[in-house]
């Protein structure tokens, strides 16, 4: 178990998901350091040593690591939009400089945060699947082609020296989310919110605590059972929603419209498809891709027996009191 005589890096310390897992780090007592772009006044005053950085030095990675015995490497290049050097870069080639740290420094433990993309392409419904599931030849997004490349890089190279683990938590949210809620709720208010699909699909998703605790929990197998040392883990709040019904519910408790436009998939996969053309060579994020209107559209969720047999993992925060206590954070955000 981690734990006070633990000296952990985490990799993206100050994101949303990184900034979690490290408070419940110091709330066992572990000395814990984040490598992170920029500053964070409020981790340096809870105890936390800040290194800036970037991800693709493998300088500034391998000292960054100096005297630790343990990695939670968090950080990626997320979204739709950008060129596939970029995602590369931060994703691939950001996870070899974490790998090659764990070498000169001798850390033998390594928990990464994948992602459930990159077992699928948003092309069908994808319903109790678990991590028997090959990666697909394609992917959608470049976010999920460097994500599994990174994923397939660490399982190729953990071996006797190195413990690791990587989790695929789905679709994080909750306080402090800065992505997924945010952009919705934005959606909403603008009328720009458009459901694609019957809106009869179910999904998984994992609130911030819950994700939090599977990578401590990751960390604690890995240190009492080299049997683990390579393994992928599915994870989430256990308990699928339906997608649109859910949004419905939290948009009512915002006081927000919910009469938003509707859209066949094949009309939002069409407009995807040319939008993905037309932003190519655009600054900016477009407002629909092929990749956004499956996860829109198509169930998916996942068989997470694994996490729960394996790493004792079940979510910590139920449902209900995870809305409430979302819901009260956006009304103040």
């Amino acid at each position: 178990m981690a734990n006070a005589k633990d000296k952990i890096i985490v990799f993206g310390g100050n994101g949303f998901l990184g900034r979690a897992i490290v408070h419940k780090l110091l709330a066992r007592g572990c000395e814990v350091r984040s490598f992170q772009r920029s500053s964070a006044p409020a981790l340096e005053f809870a105890g936390v040593e800040i290194i800036r950085g970037d991800i693709r030095d493998q300088k500034q990675v391998i000292a960054a690591c100096e005297n630790c015995n343990a990695i939670v490497h968090t950080a990626a290049m997320t979204g739709i939009s950008g060129g596939y050097r970029d995602y590369y870069e931060v994703n691939v080639k950001g996870t070899q400089n974490v790998l090659q740290a764990c070498r000169v420094n001798d850390i033998r433990n390594l928990v990464y945060t994948s992602s459930p993309s990159v077992a699928y392409p948003p092309t069908r419904d994808i319903e109790g699947v678990n991590e028997s599931a090959p990666y697909p030849e394609s992917y959608l997004s470049y976010y999920s082609a460097t994500k599994a490349i990174a994923e397939k890089l660490i399982l190729a190279t953990a071996d006797k020296n190195l413990s690791a683990i990587c989790l695929r938590p789905h679709l994080i949210w909750g306080p402090g989310d800065n992505n997924l809620l945010p952009r919705l709720i934005k959606r909403a208010r603008t009328s720009k919110l458009i459901q694609v699909g019957d809106g009869h699909n179910m999904v998984d998703l994992t609130y911030i605590e819950n994700a939090a605790h599977a990578h401590l929990l990751g960390l604690d197998i890995l240190r009492k059972n080299e049997e683990y040392q390579r393994k992928v883990y599915f994870i989430s709040d256990d308990s699928p929603v339906s997608l649109w019904q859910w949004i419905n519910t939290l948009l009512e408790r915002l006081d927000l419209p919910t009469n938003y436009r509707k859209m066949s998939l094949k009309q939002a996969w069409r407009l995807g498809w040319i939008a993905e053309k037309i932003y190519a060579v655009l600054p900016f994020e477009p407002p629909l891709t092929r990749f956004l209107a499956g996860q829109l559209a198509y169930s998916h969720y996942f068989d997470i027996s694994a996490a729960k047999n394996e790493l004792g993992y079940s979510p910590i925060i139920e449902a209900s009191r995870a809305l409430d206590d979302t819901v009260k954070w956006l009304k103040e955000y």
